[in-house]
């Protein structure tokens, strides 16, 4: 049976002798009670279990118990409602004790609704917050409080204003795109925040798509970039593949502010950003990437292929952007000895930068 504010609703219902059990985690506390009960267990939850709810956990937990759910209106569907909304392009995601990953593929994507499942960590205003952080101050939002309760409650609000708002425990948002915001297909260099005193260290537009063709992202769910110093090829990526998971490993500690900086001027969160000498790095501890591209690799090379092999599933790709003539013969050489098979290589000349060579093998 479900949580406490639900007894209150229901206890006129019950038998006489019946057994509350209230869902709290650890779950498998839960489990252990509903096993020493050892007959059928009617569970109370709000609205539709299967949306985002307890009827998925305890069908993974029970994949062959038979299982009866009978839906209400979630509490999106009740603010839609509430509010006239036209729904047909609504998209609902969570943030209900997840992380901000499907919030962050959903406001790249500029879906025109987006109907949040919030918590008390990811708050209304939190999550208005967020989104101011990385620029897409193009949404509003409507916040539904305590819907169909005693305290129900429903607002309009600019993203500026909702960061003020103290929200009732219970709430949700739909979030409005009022206007498109332009992300260009191949970010403008110029407006990348750079290195100290090195203007020309990034990988330049045509380069960063060149790769990402060479990557072939469309299809892989997990993305290393190692050596990202600006990165450019990460932000590229992620907001051109906004389910994508995408890694960024630097040495330079200078590069976390940055990255950082220009993940908040084009729109792209949730790059997961690692700083660290990658040859010291336990690689075991991160999702294994289907791609990876290395833009700097301080004169290692070789050590770092040999290392990667043990992380690349099979077919994954490996894409390099080589100046020197020493470093494409060494990744030949290399991903040779490792069995990898060559897969492409490119030059490109820009302006009056050095030639790039683009180069790719797949394990």
């Amino acid at each position: 049976m479900e949580r406490k504010r639900h007894y209150q609703l229901v206890q006129h219902l019950l038998p006489e002798k019946h057994v509350w059990i209230v869902i709290n985690s650890p779950l498998e506390d839960v489990y252990r009670q509903y096993q020493e009960i050892g007959q059928d267990i009617v569970v109370f939850a709000s609205g539709d279990p299967l949306f985002y709810g307890y009827s998925n956990t305890l069908r993974n937990r029970y994949p062959d118990a038979e299982i009866h759910t009978y839906p209400y209106f979630s509490s999106i569907q009740l603010l839609a409602s509430k509010i006239g909304l036209n729904s047909n392009q609504l998209s609902t995601i969570s943030v209900h004790g997840r992380s901000w990953q499907a919030l962050d593929a959903a406001i790249i994507r500029q879906e025109p609704l987006i109907g949040v499942l919030t918590d008390q960590e990811k708050s209304p205003g939190a999550i208005a917050s967020y989104l101011l952080q990385y620029g897409y101050s193009n949404y509003s939002a409507w916040l539904g409080e305590d819907l169909e309760g005693e305290f129900e409650k429903i607002e309009h609000f600019s993203l500026a204003a909702l960061c003020e708002k103290e929200a009732y425990s219970l709430n949700c948002l739909i979030l409005k795109k009022e206007k498109h915001r332009d992300i260009p297909f191949g970010l403008p260099d110029t407006d990348f925040m750079g290195l100290t005193g090195r203007p020309n260290m990034i990988t330049k537009m045509p380069v960063r798509l060149c790769s990402l063709h060479f990557l072939n992202l469309q299809d892989k769910k997990v993305f290393w970039d190692i050596g990202f110093c600006t990165g450019s090829l990460s932000i590229e990526a992620k907001v051109r593949f906004p389910e994508l998971e995408v890694f960024a490993f630097e040495k330079r500690e200078e590069c976390g502010e940055i990255i950082q900086k220009n993940q908040e001027e084009f729109g792209a969160p949730g790059i997961n950003v690692i700083l660290g000498d990658v040859c010291e790095l336990d690689f075991s501890v991160y999702p294994l990437p289907q791609a990876v591209f290395i833009g700097g690799h301080g004169g290692r090379l070789s050590v770092i292929l040999k290392k990667l092999d043990a992380y690349l599933g099979a077919t994954a790709s490996i894409v390099i952007n080589a100046v020197q003539e020493s470093s494409i013969q060494e990744f030949i050489d290399t991903s040779g000895i490792l069995g990898w098979k060559q897969e492409g290589t490119m030059q490109i000349k820009i302006d009056q930068h050095n030639e790039i060579t683009i180069l790719k093998a797949v394990k």
